[in-house]
């Protein structure tokens, strides 16, 4: 096993481990050449073809996805032989860690690490990659609130194979779903499930149908029966999990379906209403073949735009303090304001007019510009020395419902965005102008959605933005 101050492929110091599980441990390390903190991952047995092959395999899956909610994979490398990961170091906690240590866990929390994790998730899917052990082992989450999703181990992307023996069940059992843990291949719609077993397990305090130290054999059978108990604690959070734990998989909304949910009840809004069941979306989820079946999951990466929901904005739910070595955690609140500017042009005053062109200034003076269709809002909401995030919140600021939305606003030359999320970005010489994307172009009255970005440069006065509809 390794030790302190080994160095790992001439360049990654070890300096202390952060954890030990069946399958290997993590150890935090300094990677000499650029400077930086990284977590390494040993696998305790990978000798084997097999196991090397599900290690590169991990690397190459988790190495498709970029996002501020999933821990990123740096890359795979060897020591002693055998292959291990390079990943993101994240100064955290388990979800099952803060289980252990405070039991259930308040709504709030709950809902907001579910919010960001199924962002996670919806990119994911969305790059046509199932987790398929969403559990809360998987869960990080730092001591500022943020939460990451980790551990794409034995995820199955399309067009990879995948190296699971036949007939095994595949993920933890008391967060499976029921047609996994009925011997079937986890499709989309199982991490949807097992992201909903989980943060039942956080909100109630044990998973939907036992602990996990229960008989496995009886615990799989329970979770294939697919009876959930519903919450004791009833409100938005109990609703969505009770749309996400439907036995059928073609009954459960996407996971991009599911931010959404979560996204209205950190918000406080009504939740969107179910879309029924269609002949489409059953035959998006469902996938009935057995485990053994080594292929590309059964149909095809998602498209279109209720699966592509790449980023969410900035935490705005309370954020948790872990404090090392105690049980109780203190939510900080973290309020992302919804008051937006006032985007209606001034009324300009008109020339002094003679007696003779009263009637003409009278008629032309009743002629006001009109109110805008939308209204947006820039704020930074996170900055560094040498860049910053901001996010943008757009809303329908007319009495009709609107189809699609465009956004303008200047760009200093300093200044250069290199990663847009949640819309489409066009870079003008002196501007930037953003379209909608598929998943969030229509807007209810009253409706906002978000959008953000990292950017190059320093952090300068939030500049104001032009929405007009129509996209």
């Amino acid at each position: 096993m390794p030790e302190r101050d080994e160095v790992v492929a001439g360049r990654y110091r070890l300096v202390e481990p952060l954890g030990r599980g069946a399958a290997g441990v993590v150890w935090r390390a300094q990677d000499e050449r650029l400077a930086r903190v990284v977590a390494v991952k040993f696998f305790t047995s990978a000798g084997s073809p097999k196991d090397v092959d599900r290690i590169v395999r991990e690397g190459r899956i988790a190495a498709r996805l970029r996002h501020p909610h999933a821990v990123t994979v740096h890359d795979v490398v060897e020591h002693g032989g055998k292959p291990c990961l390079v990943m993101e170091y994240v100064p955290s906690k388990t979800l099952a860690e803060m289980m252990d240590a405070a039991g259930a866990l308040p709504e709030a929390l709950v809902v907001g690490v579910g919010w960001q994790v199924a962002s996670a998730l919806a990119a994911a899917h969305a790059a046509g990659i199932v987790h398929r052990d969403v559990t809360p082992f998987n869960v990080l989450v730092g001591d500022d609130g943020t939460a990451k999703v980790v551990d794409f181990g034995i995820s199955r992307a399309v067009g990879e194979g995948t190296v699971t023996e036949a007939r095994a069940v595949i993920g933890t059992p008391a967060y499976l779903a029921p047609e996994v843990a009925s011997g079937h291949g986890a499709v989309f719609a199982s991490d949807v499930y097992a992201l909903g077993a989980t943060l039942y397990a956080a909100l109630e305090g044990h998973p939907p149908f036992g602990n996990a130290d229960d008989n496995p054999y009886a615990l799989l059978r329970r979770v294939a029966e697919g009876q959930v108990a519903p919450p004791r604690f009833p409100g938005p959070l109990g609703e969505v999990l009770g749309r996400v734990l439907r036995r059928d998989p073609a009954e459960r909304p996407t996971m991009a379906e599911t931010y959404a949910l979560l996204d209205a009840a950190v918000q406080g809004l009504p939740l969107p209403a179910a879309a029924p069941p269609t002949a489409t979306a059953t035959a998006t989820h469902v996938d009935t073949r057995p485990v053994e079946d080594t292929g590309p999951v059964g149909h095809a990466p998602p498209t279109g735009g209720t699966q592509s929901l790449p980023v969410p904005r900035r935490v705005p739910w309370k954020k948790v303090a872990v404090v090392a070595g105690a049980a109780a955690l203190v939510a900080v609140g973290v309020v992302v304001g919804t008051s937006l500017r006032d985007e209606r042009p001034a009324d300009t005053a008109l020339p002094a007019q003679d007696s003779t062109s009263t009637t003409t200034s009278t008629t032309t003076s009743s002629t006001t510009p009109p109110a805008p269709d939308c209204a947006a809002r820039l704020e930074v909401t996170n900055a560094w020395p040498d860049g910053y995030q901001a996010q943008v919140v757009v809303r329908n600021a007319s009495g009709r419902a609107l189809t699609g939305w465009k956004l303008t606003w200047p760009q200093p030359a300093a200044n250069a965005i290199n990663n847009l999320w949640n819309g489409v970005l066009t870079k003008g010489a002196d501007s930037v102008t953003v379209t909608s994307a598929d998943y969030n172009a229509a807007l209810p009255v009253d409706g906002s959605t978000t959008l953000g970005f990292t950017a190059n440069g320093p952090a300068t006065e939030p500049p104001d933005v032009t929405c007009t509809s129509g996209g």
